[in-house]
């Protein structure tokens, strides 16, 4: 059951990355506002994100978090040139190597975690201290982010939505893991807390496509969900991480992947979208 919960996985990493990618292309043009509600594009983008986060949920039903979390990465390997494409260009050579060797990092480290698959469970007390950590980490951030600009800011605001995303999964790891057929296990605080903790992770994933750093901001997400997910797993379900010195060369090797493909990234321009207003003169000069 856990090959099957991948593939789910896999599939849906690719339905994330093409709504991720729609939804930057709006926001980076109308910026992070109301505005956004009225984009065709956007809400398209997602409609099939959120399916994509679905066979996600499903995967994380099938398989521990600690498996199928790092599989979003293979998310940043489809969504670097869908959103390229969007834009009009071809993906730069420093993106399609830099995104590379982020998805090779984490693939790493995933094959680093030992298969150990256990009945998820935790406490309120335990879900309201992991909570807190995350509100945190949102707030810190965004006090910091406020003083930065560019690259900065993309990456202290990609932190935030990762650490949020994170503790979606971890929910729907811990409501669909412990369901066993019978709705009344449903019936609890744990299942409200997963929208709303899912609307705050688009709120913030917008907030961070607008500054333009789609790259960068990408990989960043997918490189604090994972961890933060692992660490939770680790801390929270009991899930096992790896251990003994025969992992720690190979983890540097994957960390040192992670840290040189997201500068890289982070070295890029920004992209620039076209806004509404003259997207619409446009058209209808040609019309004319």
């Amino acid at each position: 059951m856990t090959w099957v919960g991948i593939s789910i996985a896999l599939v849906g990493a690719l339905g994330y990355a093409l709504g991720a990618a729609l939804q930057q292309f709006e926001a980076v043009s109308e910026g992070a506002s109301l505005k956004l509600m009225r984009r065709p594009r956007w809400w398209i983008g997602g409609i099939v994100g959120f399916t994509g986060a679905s066979l996600h949920a499903v995967a994380l039903s099938f398989a521990p978090l600690i498996m199928v979390q790092p599989i979003s990465v293979l998310t940043l390997v489809f969504a670097v040139p869908l959103a390229a494409m969007l834009h009009g260009r071809r993906p730069h050579r420093a993106e399609l190597v830099g995104s590379g060797a982020v998805a090779v990092g984490l693939l790493g480290l995933l094959l680093l975690v030992p298969v150990h698959p256990v009945k998820p469970h935790m406490t309120n007390s335990e879900a309201l201290g992991f909570l807190g950590c995350v509100g945190l980490v949102v707030l810190v951030t965004h006090l910091v982010g406020r003083r930065m600009t560019g690259q900065a800011h993309a990456l202290v605001l990609s932190v935030a939505a990762g650490a949020v995303t994170a503790s979606v999964s971890t929910f729907v790891r811990v409501v669909g893991g412990g369901f066993d057929g019978d709705l009344r296990t449903l019936l609890n605080w744990f299942t409200l807390a997963i929208p709303v903790l899912l609307v705050c992770a688009v709120v913030l994933l917008q907030k961070t496509y607008e500054v333009g750093y789609f790259g960068m901001s990408y990989a960043a997400v997918q490189i604090v969900d994972p961890i933060v997910s692992i660490l939770a797993g680790a801390l929270l379900l009991d899930e096992a991480v790896p251990s003994g010195w025969l992992n720690v060369i190979p983890a540097l090797l994957a960390a040192a992947l992670l840290v040189w493909g997201t500068i890289t990234l982070g070295r890029l321009s920004p992209d620039r979208g076209i806004p509404a207003a003259v997207r619409e003169k446009a058209g209808v000069a040609q019309m004319s």
